[in-house]
């Protein structure tokens, strides 16, 4: 009888064909890189950039429209241009709004996270998937598809928080996260320098200095969660590096598949809670 063939596999980092009975990666050195922890749908990669931009703008969208069905009766839903298709306050609260309200008063840490998939109108949500859709792409290029769900997602809760310590009584929205990829976009534009590091600072700069300029003008504008996620990008891109320096490991996969699995436990929770609560208070 033959020998037995030996199977392969990928490795969960740095991608080389290894066997599955190895202990470590010849290669890189990752310990157990055929363990189901370390390997599995995650972390052998996204289908494409694509996939996560969509994933993020639906799951906004789904969020959004779950809290005018919540505005019962639907009657009550303003008309006015700025505030058309807005949810009331307690459907917003109920899901997840964020703020010294919810977190002082009745300790939901939580939406923090939540926040940031909460819109307050048609207009609101428009504007921040736009931004979203335009920046998002160039974050994946950059820095990666698992380094920018971590930016995303860790940016927009250091936004939150800032605007919280500010002693902001109740925020949403997706700016303080999309602020974040603006300073991750800034802090690389400065970091790779020359001609295209320059370019990408410059354009990228105008838009965070339009964002303040917008914020002063417009009431009602969370500046400080903004600014709060702006800086979160930056310090975010810093440590976490970007693929001209650093490709993508099994390090940044893990913490982004940890990003991706509070978001959604604590998206279904706020969800579940919010439905019941509305339907039966």
């Amino acid at each position: 009888m033959g020998k037995p063939q030996r199977r392969s596999i990928l490795c969960p980092n740095c991608r080389r064909l290894i066997s599955l009975d190895e202990q470590s990666c010849p290669y890189c050195g990752t310990a157990r890189p055929g363990s189901i922890f370390k390997n599995n749908i995650w972390t052998r990669g996204l289908k494409g950039p694509e996939q996560l931009i969509k994933g993020v703008i639906y799951l906004n969208v789904g969020m959004y429209i779950l809290s005018l069905l919540l505005n019962l009766p639907l009657s009550s839903l303003s008309m006015h241009p700025l505030q058309f298709l807005s949810p009331d306050g307690k459907s917003l609260f109920y899901l997840g709004a964020t703020g010294t309200i919810p977190i002082d008063g009745y300790g939901r840490w939580w939406t923090l996270v939540s926040a940031n998939y909460l819109h307050g109108g048609i207009l609101h949500i428009f504007f921040n998937m736009m931004a979203f859709r335009q920046l998002a792409p160039l974050i994946i290029q950059e820095f990666g598809a698992y380094r920018t769900v971590i930016i995303y997602t860790v940016g927009g809760v250091i936004g939150f928080w800032i605007s919280y310590l500010a002693g902001i009584p109740r925020t949403i929205g997706a700016s303080a996260a999309v602020c974040a990829l603006i300073g991750a976009s800034l802090y690389y534009g400065i970091s790779r320098g020359g001609s295209y590091g320059r370019s990408i600072y410059k354009q990228i700069g105008g838009w965070a200095l339009g964002l303040f300029v917008f914020g002063f003008i417009v009431p009602g504008i969370n500046n400080w969660g903004h600014g709060g996620g702006i800086a979160g990008g930056a310090l975010l891109g810093l440590l976490l590096g970007y693929r001209d320096r650093s490709p993508e490991r099994l390090i940044h996969k893990t913490l982004a598949g940890i990003c991706a699995g509070l978001t959604v436990i604590i998206l279904v929770y706020a969800v579940f809670t919010g439905v019941y609560v509305r339907l039966t208070g």
